[in-house]
C-alpha cells in the first residue's frame, strides 16, 4: 500500500495496483484516445507516454500534439517510444493549450478521450478505473483521478467548485483560511476536505488529467480555444454540467503531476 496525503496532512492508503474489472478492458470499440499537448516538457513527455503504455488493461491510441517546442522533447520521445505506438502532430506555431487539445481530439478515434498533461505520470490501473466509471454510469460525461504532487500530497484543484469572483477574491487574499468551514468564505478547491472512499460527483476536475466520453464531447463541443492557457478546463466542466452530464472524481485512480 502507498500513502497519499490530502490537504489535512493525513495519509490515505491507496493500493499500488488496483484490481480492474474485466469489463474495463473492452475491445476495439472501447478504444481510449490519449491526447497529450506538449510545449517544451523535456523528459517528462516521454515519461508520461510510457506511463500510458503501461496501462495494459485498456486499448489506447496516443496522440501527442506539439506546440512548436524547441527543447528536444519530441526527439527524446521518438527515441524512447516503441515504433508505431505514438502519433505526433507537430504544429508550426503555439496557438495555446485548448487549441492543441482540439487538434488532438479531432484526430482521435476513441469512444472516450483522455486529456493528459505531459508532466503527468499515471499510476498502475488508473486509466482503467476512469474508463470503468464512464462505462458503468451512462449519465457521466467526464471522470478525473486523484492528482498528487511528487511528494504524495493531494494536488490542489483535482476536485473543486466552479469558482465565482467572490471565491477567487477570498482565496487570493487568504480569507478562506480564516473561516474555512463558513459557506461564505470557504475555498473552491476541496483538497483540504477528507478524501472520499468512492467515486464522488463534483462540479469540476483538473484539466491535467480528464477522461471525457466521446458522445458527451459531440454534444457539448470541443474546448474553447479562446482560452490560451488555464480556465479552459473549468469552462468545459461547466458546459458538460449544463448539458446534463455528471462529472466524477475517482479517488482510487491516481496520477502524479509535477507541474513543470
Amino acid at each position: 500500500m502507498s500513502a497519499v496525503h490530502n490537504g489535512t496532512g493525513a495519509g490515505v492508503n491507496t493500493p499500488q495496483r488496483v484490481p480492474v474489472p474485466e469489463r474495463a478492458s473492452g475491445g476495439p470499440d472501447d478504444l481510449v484516445s490519449v491526447v497529450i499537448v506538449n510545449f517544451n516538457a523535456g523528459d517528462y513527455l516521454a515519461a508520461a507516454v510510457e506511463s500510458v503504455l503501461d496501462q495494459a488493461e485498456v486499448a489506447t491510441e496516443i496522440i501527442v500534439v506539439d506546440n512548436a517546442s524547441s527543447d528536444g522533447s519530441l526527439e527524446a520521445l521518438r527515441a524512447r517510444a516503441p515504433a508505431g505506438k505514438v502519433q505526433i502532430i507537430a504544429l508550426d506555431d503555439n496557438h495555446g493549450f485548448a487549441h492543441a487539445c482540439n487538434v488532438g481530439i479531432a484526430a482521435s478515434r476513441g469512444t472516450s478521450v483522455l486529456l493528459l498533461n505531459p508532466d503527468c505520470r499515471m499510476h498502475a490501473g488508473s486509466l482503467a478505473l476512469l474508463k470503468w466509471m464512464i462505462q458503468e454510469r451512462p449519465d457521466v460525461g467526464m471522470t478525473g483521478p486523484l492528482i498528487v504532487n511528487p511528494d504524495g500530497t493531494e494536488q490542489r484543484g483535482c476536485r473543486r467548485d466552479i469558482p465565482n469572483p467572490w471565491q477567487i477574491f477570498c482565496v487570493a487574499f487568504g480569507l478562506h483560511r480564516l473561516m474555512p468551514e463558513h459557506p461564505r468564505f470557504r475555498d473552491y478547491a476541496y483538497d483540504s476536505a477528507i478524501l472520499p472512499d468512492r467515486p464522488t460527483e463534483v462540479p469540476a476536475i483538473s484539466g491535467a488529467c480528464m477522461l471525457a466520453r466521446r458522445a458527451a464531447i459531440d454534444a457539448v463541443g470541443h474546448l474553447d480555444s479562446g482560452y490560451f492557457l488555464h480556465f479552459e478546463d473549468l469552462d468545459w466542466c461547466m458546459r458538460f454540467q449544463s448539458a446534463g452530464f455528471k462529472i466524477l472524481f475517482v479517488p482510487a485512480s491516481v496520477v502524479e503531476h509535477t507541474q513543470g
